[in-house]
């Protein structure tokens, strides 16, 4: 049995006569540069998020530098980002000379807090960047409440969690990456909703800041050579935004399939000490772009090990938080040793997550478990 960690072949299969057509279609056009397609993508995506703007861009690590360069931000102003989870958000921040103040996370979602964030809080702090880490949603609505009460701007990397929900303290409810001021996410192949190659895009409410995103992906330009702004070159590939369109039509089917997989795994596994098993927030539905435990005791390498030698693939998602990176070793202004973020990155431990996941293969995971932990 080959197991995968992520099987973007058999779902190609399932949808090849869909996708092969529309990359035809923009192969006979020759419109590989801003095609017709981007707009038809762009379009999907507005009318399944909800959000009033979508600027496509070349991968979501650009998306969250554009929205950053769109803030008008200073050299020297500071920015909230959770220490664990990837380095995009504190990469595109320090990038900018601006400040990554890296705080830690919640032990049981992953994500972070008002309580975290407001340890990060100085008279220097300009914006908010929460990551949705594994596929459920940070505390928008506390978050919201505290950058309005501060005036400071949220930017939410969803990178991981497109298609999850967020349900406010009034029962409304609204997708993650549509509730700050600007949304990035990422279209890397092995995300929720993934193209074959990179792609990104940013969404916003507000028509000032998508006036000014979408010259930025487009070197600041206004009109063609006319540049109002500093930019860059940051677009969404025809081909890619084709494969998007047909993919984000099997966007929903995708998410129950993964939530379905994550149901088998935690009723297997919920009777092992040794694990702890994902927590589902009250307030946000959860698209499982990962399914993270937390093995206990010091034994995550060895169960990793163990694994492997069963023939079953595993990640660690993250070894090492980004305060503890060298990249970071001259520019973020921290003493503390954020605990919860230390002890995640020596714990946790992915296990195959995708859209073809059988129960069959599950069930040999599951089983692997057990039987590692008797």
């Amino acid at each position: 049995m080959e197991i995968k960690m992520c099987d973007l072949i058999d779902q190609y299969r399932k949808i090849q006569p869909e996708v092969d057509d529309a990359i035809s279609q923009v192969i006979n056009n020759s419109a590989f540069i801003n095609g017709p397609q981007i707009n038809e993508f762009k379009a999907s995506l507005e009318q399944y998020t909800g959000t009033k703007h979508v600027i496509p861009c070349a991968n979501g690590t650009d998306a969250l530098q554009l929205a950053l360069m769109a803030l008008d931000l200073q050299p020297g102003d500071e920015v909230i980002v959770p220490a664990f989870t990837y380095v995009a958000a504190a990469e595109a921040i320090g990038l900018l000379r601006l400040v990554p103040v890296m705080v830690d996370v919640d032990y049981h979602s992953f994500n972070i807090t008002l309580g975290n964030i407001g340890k990060g809080l100085s008279p220097k702090t300009r914006a908010i960047i929460p990551v949705h880490l594994f596929g459920q949603s940070c505390p928008m609505e506390e978050i919201m409440n505290f950058a309005q009460k501060h005036r400071l701007f949220v930017v939410e990397d969803n990178a991981q969690a497109i298609g999850a929900y967020y349900t406010f303290s009034d029962g409304s409810k609204k997708q993650t990456g549509t509730i700050g001021h600007i949304g990035c996410t990422s279209f890397f192949p092995t995300k929720n909703l993934g193209c074959f190659g990179d792609g990104g895009a940013l969404m916003t409410d507000d028509d000032i800041l998508a006036e000014r995103l979408r010259a930025m992906t487009v070197h600041g330009q206004i009109e063609k050579y006319c540049h109002e702004i500093l930019g860059c070159n940051s677009r969404l590939d025809t081909l890619q935004a084709a494969i998007l369109n047909v993919k984000i039509q099997h966007l929903d089917e995708y998410i129950q399939a993964r939530q379905r997989a994550a149901r088998i795994y935690s009723e297997g596994l919920k009777n092992i000490d040794g694990i702890t098993l994902p927590e589902e927030m009250s307030y946000s539905t959860h698209v499982y772009h990962q399914y993270t435990l937390k093995v206990k005791d010091g034994m995550r390498n060895a169960l990793k090990e163990h694994l492997l030698k069963q023939g079953i693939p595993s990640m660690i998602y993250y070894p090492l938080p980004l305060n503890k990176q060298n990249a970071f070793k001259n520019i973020v202004p921290t003493s503390e040793q954020l605990n919860v973020s230390t002890e995640l990155a020596q714990s946790v431990l992915s296990l195959p997550m995708h859209t073809e996941l059988s129960e069959e293969e599950q069930k040999h995971i599951i089983t692997s478990i057990q039987t590692f932990f008797k």
